[in-house]
């Protein structure tokens, strides 16, 4: 990350909310988010539809909503990366805002177990997902304002562990323990990178680590889950049916695959097909060979989104590219780890494969976030 002070936005004036003249997108970076998209969709449907059917009484139900977000998104996606940040930097701190009182309101209102969702009518959304890219440009934002003080205490450790802090410690009251691990672990990145007193750092990470142990002892459905993961034949039928039906379904698969669509696993003897466990399924039906390739897909475009950030020359983008692409690559890792019993299970989806569509509009709209910078950074 180059935080020179001549940024491209000073150099060039705008017209309007709607930039009529730029320099063009990163090409591999767009080719690489289309492609997984593209594939995403594919597995979807073939995962999903058994599940679907089962649900809904309608097999086509997951795709046929997936396909209306996608295209929502990839709207947006197209939109966003044409406006100049100027338009929305100052709305900022609002949208903070709005996303913790969503946070707060979703605990207060929702009737289920697991309190993450508002419903709408017959529309719902989880503010969850609204509240990672809050949290992400928050920081961004206030990381390039102070950033002649990011070696003190209050304001280059304190204040930007409350800004991330906050909002992880609501989510993990909804329950919603991998979205409260994907906020810490973007925000610790995006101090380490804003460059943050290394040893205030080390700090968090161990209380961390001791909140995190504290809370591991004494809620019984967490120490289960490490149980588990330890064993995964300890409770078949029970909690350890997921992971052991994972990585039998995996296993499965051999080399290359029993074919796109002849998954046997998917007709609900693996929980989630359509959303966790969508690599599992993905897994058994393009092999070894398929997922390899999917995974190199996946290291491109995160390679490709580092690349962007390191070579913005405004210090808000270029740290606010680092820290979408970190929560891409962090979600990735995590779901990997956790289908192939790597982690205890958390409940984390594949971004671009799993159904969800708020989880998906988001996403589409965060690449083009990132394909803006690309814009404003002359990338050749």
């Amino acid at each position: 990350m180059t935080s020179t002070n001549h940024s491209p936005l000073d150099k060039k004036k705008h017209s309007g909310f709607w930039e009529k003249k730029s320099q063009p997108l990163d090409f591999p970076f767009l080719l690489a988010v289309l492609l997984l998209l593209f594939v995403g969709l594919m597995m979807l449907f073939s995962a999903g539809y058994a599940a679907s059917l089962s649900k809904t009484g309608d097999s086509y139900f997951f795709i046929r909503r997936q396909l209306i977000w996608a295209t929502f998104g990839t709207v947006g996606m197209l939109i966003v990366s044409r406006i100049p940040p100027k338009w929305y930097t100052p709305l900022i701190p609002a949208f903070y805002a709005i996303c913790v009182f969503l946070l707060v309101l979703v605990l207060i209102i929702s009737n289920d177990s697991e309190k993450r969702w508002i419903y709408i009518g017959s529309f719902q959304f989880q503010p969850s997902e609204f509240a990672k890219l809050a949290v992400i440009m928050m920081l961004a934002q206030y990381i390039k304002r102070h950033k002649d003080e990011m070696k003190t205490f209050v304001k280059g450790f304190v204040i930007p562990c409350l800004i991330f802090g906050v909002p992880c410690l609501l989510v993990l009251v909804e329950t919603h323990l991998s979205g409260a691990i994907l906020i810490f672990g973007v925000g610790f990145i995006m101090l380490l990178v804003g460059g943050s007193n290394k040893l205030y750092c080390t700090i968090a990470v161990v209380i961390g680590i001791i909140f995190a142990a504290v809370a591991l002892l004494n809620v019984n459905y967490m120490m289960e889950r490490v149980l588990v993961w330890l064993d995964p034949t300890r409770d078949i039928l029970g909690s350890g049916h997921q992971p052991y039906q994972s990585l039998l379904t995996i296993g499965s698969g051999g080399l290359f695959g029993l074919g796109y669509g002849k998954s046997r696993q998917k007709y609900l003897f693996l929980p989630e097909p359509q959303n966790d466990c969508i690599f599992s399924i993905t897994a058994e039906e393009v092999g070894f060979v398929g997922v390899v390739l999917i995974i190199i897909l996946f290291a491109f475009l995160i390679w490709r989104g580092i690349y962007i950030s390191i070579k913005a020359n405004n210090v808000f983008l270029s740290l606010m590219s680092m820290g979408i692409i970190t929560r891409v690559a962090l979600q990735t890792i995590l779901n990997l780890a956790v289908v192939t019993n790597s982690a205890p299970t958390t409940g984390i989806s594949l971004p671009f494969f799993s159904y969800g569509g708020t989880a998906l509009l988001v996403l589409l709209l965060e690449m083009g976030l990132v394909l803006r910078v690309s814009r404003d950074s002359y990338l050749k």
